[in-house]
């Protein structure tokens, strides 16, 4: 018998998402992205709840609308409830909640970053733990040990600015943001590098050769920025994409070390990559290429399930509330919230 499907909703940012999943497929998933952010140089907290506030409700909407269901063909309710901007966080779980309160329908209240790995198993219904899962986006850089579902060790974590944030602090230094964007760095770099020169420049690898698995990016931002000081206008418009694919594969490089070195620490075949950066062309490339070259599978979902999405928060919602899990009424935003089932913090 087919599981009912579950609504999933996501609203830690500046993404207004809903979907709706079923037996491991998307019958929809509809994202708004905020684009008012512009003005301030980077996400404003209050503006993001209000606009979250007014969009909410067409956007789940839509989402049980595109997958041709209401309420009463749901299983359950699935919502993001941190990590995130608290203001943010609480708009999703309040409106979660009155849809249980209004429905009867089971609750439960997903960690965010346990969405962007059960974003890998939307697309892979192979993705059997245990694996590695490089965990990379805006704000979060992290080694993941998966032992099973909802057994997590933190292997690595960045001391730093993560990947994300270096991509989009450097796209802000070389301009190359369009007007009413404030988090598309990656993007633009990953566009502007593919007419560049990898080699042109050579930017620090931050912690390369350091043992463990931390990561640091705040040294290759740095050098990016001193290298800009240093040059006329001129000579900066020129240089752009050899900047951009530099830089780009500084980064790279050290994110594919450190997670191929992790696997192969961990003796596992698999490594899943996800999150917002997992949807560079050059980290997918290289990854997939430096895991055959050591025996060992790569997985990544599909760019628009890499970005923050509701369709993720669905499939772990839906994973919880399979094996009899709930959340209460009581259910809260926790902006800082810790990985939920992290049963060893392991360093080597």
């Amino acid at each position: 018998m087919t599981e009912a499907p579950v609504l999933g909703i996501e609203t830690s940012c500046d993404e207004t998402a809903a979907a709706v999943v079923q037996g491991g497929g998307i019958l929809s998933n509809v994202i708004f992205s905020q684009t008012e952010h512009s003005l301030y140089g980077g996400v404003v907290p209050e503006l993001a709840s209000r606009n979250h506030v007014r969009k909410i409700v067409p956007v789940v909407q839509e989402s049980l609308d595109s997958a041709g269901c209401g309420l009463a063909d749901l299983g359950g309710i699935a919502v993001t409830r941190g990590p995130g901007l608290v203001g943010c966080l609480l708009v999703g779980v309040s409106f979660a909640k009155g849809l249980v309160m209004t429905s009867g329908l089971p609750l439960f209240g997903v960690h965010h970053i346990e969405g962007h790995l059960f974003a890998g198993r939307l697309e892979d219904p192979g993705l059997i733990p245990p694996f590695m899962a490089l965990v990379t986006s805006g704000g979060h850089t992290q080694l993941l040990y998966v032992r099973d579902w909802g057994q997590y060790e933190v292997w690595g974590d960045t001391r730093d600015d993560a990947a994300g944030e270096a991509f989009d602090k450097v796209a802000k230094m070389l301009d190359i943001l369009e007007e009413g964007e404030t988090t598309m760095g990656g993007p633009r770099i990953s566009a502007l590098a593919e007419e560049g020169n990898p080699e042109a420049f050579a930017f620090p690898r931050g912690l390369m050769n350091t043992p463990g698995y931390e990561f640091s990016f705040s040294g290759v931002k740095t050098s990016v920025l001193y290298h800009l000081k240093g040059c006329t206008g001129a000579q900066i418009a020129s240089q752009k994409p050899d900047i951009a694919a530099s830089f780009q594969a500084a980064v790279v490089d050290v994110l594919v070390h450190k997670t191929i070195s992790a696997a192969k620490a961990a003796k596992t075949s698999r490594v899943l990559l996800t999150g917002g950066v997992a949807a560079n062309k050059r980290l997918r490339k290289q990854m997939a290429s430096s895991g055959r070259d050591h025996g060992i599978s790569v997985t990544f979902p599909s760019p628009r399930l890499c970005t923050d999405n509701a369709a993720m928060i669905a499939s772990a919602g839906a994973y919880h509330l399979a094996r009899g899990e709930r959340s209460g009424l009581d259910l809260n935003a926790v902006p800082r919230m810790e990985l939920p089932g992290l049963v060893l913090k392991n360093t080597p």
